[in-house]
């Protein structure tokens, strides 16, 4: 008589904006046993701000091991009460994702800067975040450097380096503060960090990098020997080029372990000592694993931000794509090339108009209320059309220094209407994005949305389906990015010990789709292929250099679309 054999569980470790959550997971079938969530302590939900600055951005690392270990603690103790069967010894594998890109200034034994007494109140010493865009600058002359040198480091990320990654926020910060960049040993990815700590080696040298941050953050290629020369890092500062001796030439994907699991940690978080922890990776190629990512499923994680990931195999030839956050080897499932695109604002656009404009007052501004106002709106009632770009515009432009725009206010025009008009333009954006992957033959036959957006707010996946005109699929779980972190670490730790020998065995075992899906309405979807035009005119005209037209007819063309609709029976 067989016994049934006990369960196996994979731990995944979130790392998002404002909070790090740890899941629980059984690897057999992908059931989420327990989760909790602890908010970082440091500034202003977790971020450092500048009132005199508005594109600062910094976290406290000291943050990120608070959280996790009472976010670990919690969630075991979760699992207890739910199931008494639930035993910690059972956890095979822990795997980690966070933002990026989020590097640290650390010093020779990969300690953060701020942990030391000249450093603790300084943010220059602390995490520069995602969303950080204080190099701004650095990154136009990366760009123009790349084009008249090394164009081929700019293909391979959308032929834009972008003030959100490594070396942008690095060269601010030798500029900016010089006994910061000249008090680091090294600068260690966030992704990377935190497996370096658990696993006990945080000497920069000895990290195992990440090829996901790596490749899409940091231009490195093993096609042209991995980082970017040092010859051409030294053109943009001499301490620049000296720095990429102290960096790193290897990277690695995240089936791999990046060491085991120290009895330092194990013991603060009641795990077994021993197990693999895998090596890190961003929270949205790691959110696109745990939604089921596979060639021809295009993935969205939507959240105060969006990341659009697709995968494309290794062995077939693939065009470079401009526009886009980087086409990487293996950054998101090994043996196939990660696609990555984005925008850099979707759900703090909404947050903006509902928490800093707070149209109608705290109550009648909320986000339900506005979306029951909203969804009683047929498309182009309200005759207004906006531009996604608070925050700049991640892809395809890949420019920070754009911003919003709202057009065809009248003395009528009501808040639910402009939040519509938001949200239409969120999904604009997005179509801009799918157009680009198909126009280079990157084929989209579904679209799998996450993220808490997705999740909660059914008018915006409505809205996504009419403009898209796909059907709107959403991933099953509540929590991808860290579902994601716990499939790598049950591929992490192999199938020896009850996981898994790859990322697809794994995936088809713990992931899945939501019955209820978003379809086009015809009607709807043939009223946005008319507003569209409009949006790419003023796409066009305020993102790209090279743009000749007119937008005279613009607000006429948006009137004549209200009119009719207003005429039009329900």
């Amino acid at each position: 008589m067989m016994t049934k054999q006990k369960a196996k569980f994979s731990l995944g470790l979130d790392f998002g904006t404002n909070s790090v959550r740890a899941l629980l997971v059984d690897v057999g079938n992908g059931r989420e046993i327990a989760t909790a969530i602890h908010n970082y302590g440091t500034g202003q939900a977790g971020i450092i701000l500048d009132s005199h600055n508005p594109n600062l951005a910094r976290q406290n690392p000291g943050d990120y091991l608070t959280g996790l270990t009472a976010a670990v603690k919690d969630t075991l103790a979760k699992a207890k009460r739910a199931d008494k069967k639930v035993d910690p010894s059972r956890v095979i594998g822990i795997g980690i994702d966070t933002t990026g890109s989020t590097p640290i200034p650390v010093d020779a034994n990969g300690t953060p800067l701020n942990f030391h007494k000249e450093f603790k109140k300084n943010p220059n010493a602390m995490a520069w975040l995602w969303k950080d865009h204080t190099g701004h600058t650095e990154a136009a002359e990366i760009t123009v450097l790349a084009a008249n040198e090394h164009p081929e480091y700019l293909a391979k990320c959308g032929g834009t380096y972008s003030s959100e990654w490594f070396f942008s926020k690095i060269l601010h910060c030798l500029r900016a503060d010089p006994k910061v960049f000249d008090a680091a040993a090294s600068w260690v990815e966030c992704c990377d960090y935190i497996p370096a700590v658990l696993t006990g080696e945080t000497r920069p040298d000895k990290i195992l990098r990440s090829r996901c941050a790596a490749g899409h953050k940091a231009m490195f290629n093993n096609n042209w020997g991995g980082l970017p020369a040092k010859d051409f890092l030294a053109k943009l500062h001499p301490k620049l080029g000296a720095l990429r001796d102290r960096l790193y030439s290897e990277t690695y994907t995240a089936d791999i372990p990046a060491g085991k699991l120290s009895n330092e940690w194990a013991g603060k978080l009641g795990l077994p000592k021993g197990i693999p922890v895998a090596v890190g990776a961003f929270d949205a190629h790691l959110g696109a694993v745990g939604s089921g990512v596979s060639p021809g499923k295009f993935v969205k994680i939507i959240g105060t931000s969006t990341c659009d990931i697709c995968v494309w195999p290794n062995d077939r030839p693939l065009a470079d794509i401009p526009g886009l956050c980087g086409i990487v080897d293996g950054s998101v499932l090994p043996g196939y090339f990660g696609l990555e695109a984005g925008q850099s604002a979707v759900g703090d656009i909404f947050n903006w108009y509902v928490e800093y404009i707070q149209p109608g007052g705290p109550a009648k501004g909320s986000h339900e209320a506005l979306t029951k106002k909203a969804a009683k709106f047929k498309p182009a009632q309200s005759g207004l059309l906006a531009l996604d770009w608070n925050n700049g515009n991640r892809t395809i432009l890949v420019d920070q220094r754009l911003t919003g725009l709202l057009l065809g206010q009248t003395l009528h025009t009501r808040p639910e209407e402009i939040y519509r008009a938001l949200i239409e333009a969120t999904a604009f954006g997005a179509l801009t994005i799918i157009k680009r992957f198909e126009e280079y033959g990157i084929d989209t036959q579904e679209v799998i949305n996450c993220g808490g957006i997705a999740e909660k707010n059914p008018l915006v996946m409505q809205i996504y389906a009419d403009v898209i005109g796909k059907e709107m699929k959403v991933a099953r779980s509540a929590q991808t990015c860290a579902l994601g972190s716990a499939i790598a670490g049950a591929v992490a730790a192999g199938k020896d010990t009850g996981g898994y020998g790859t990322f697809g065995q794994a995936q088809a075992a713990m992931c899945g789709i939501k019955k209820k899906t978003f379809k086009p309405d015809p009607k709807n979807h043939k009223i946005y292929q008319e507003i569209y035009p409009l949006y790419r005119k003023l796409h066009d005209a305020f993102g790209t250099k090279d743009w000749s037209g007119s937008l005279y007819s613009v607000m006429k063309d948006l009137l004549a679309l209200r009119d009719r609709q207003l005429t039009t029976d329900k």
